[in-house]
């Protein structure tokens, strides 16, 4: 923690949104600053690069069964949440990029044409084996524009579609509601959404 100050910022903090958002970006710059000023700051990511993580990414490569790739994201973030949970009581800001929102959204594109409220079902499953973020940024895009930012990429996995995208979009929005949630407008500059963030952290 910088300079002695009393912990009372928002330490546990997830970042969302679809594939070409920018996400990632933006929370590894917030990292890189927060890093820079003496804050005690980790930043982590799901899928994570455990062995469960590791069979995560095969499944999406795969394209597996999506109960499979459901189950198999959840049980990772199980794992992930002893690592982070033992993070936060060193006191350190956790950065977590993507989170539950990124299977309820994803996954629940996925599961609706199999079962009846899939993100209901998932957020079941999951809701008390996890931690609940002090802050999840949504970074929204239109899903055309996050293709286009995308589009260079050598190949592109089977979530990266614009019609899928286009379901995850409408998820996310359905998702983002509470006090929880801050929409940003992944479109601004990322200076801004740097400054939006690490304002809203340390707030």
């Amino acid at each position: 923690m910088a300079g002695g100050e009393k912990n009372n910022m928002r330490q546990f903090v997830t970042f969302e949104g679809i594939d070409g958002s920018g996400k990632s970006t933006i929370a590894k710059l917030v990292y890189n600053k927060l890093l820079g000023d003496g804050y005690a700051v980790v930043l982590t990511h799901e899928p994570t690069e455990t062995t469960i993580g590791k069979y995560v990414q095969l499944c999406i490569l795969t394209n597996r069964d999506p109960f499979e790739t459901a189950f198999t994201f959840i049980a990772d973030r199980i794992e992930h949440c002893k690592q982070i949970r033992h993070w936060l009581d060193q006191e350190k800001i956790v950065l977590c990029d993507r989170y539950a929102e990124s299977t309820y959204a994803y996954q629940g594109a996925q599961l609706e044409a199999y079962i009846d409220k899939p993100i209901n079902w998932l957020q079941a499953l999951s809701n008390r084996h996890i931690l609940i973020p002090d802050r999840t940024f949504l970074l929204v895009i239109d899903p055309e524009k996050s293709l286009n930012r995308i589009q260079h990429r050598e190949t592109l996995i089977p979530f990266e579609r614009r019609s899928f995208l286009e379901k995850v979009h409408v998820n996310y929005l359905k998702l983002a509601k509470g006090k929880r949630f801050l929409k940003l407008d992944a479109t601004k500059t990322k200076e801004e959404l740097v400054e939006l963030c690490l304002k809203d952290i340390l707030s």
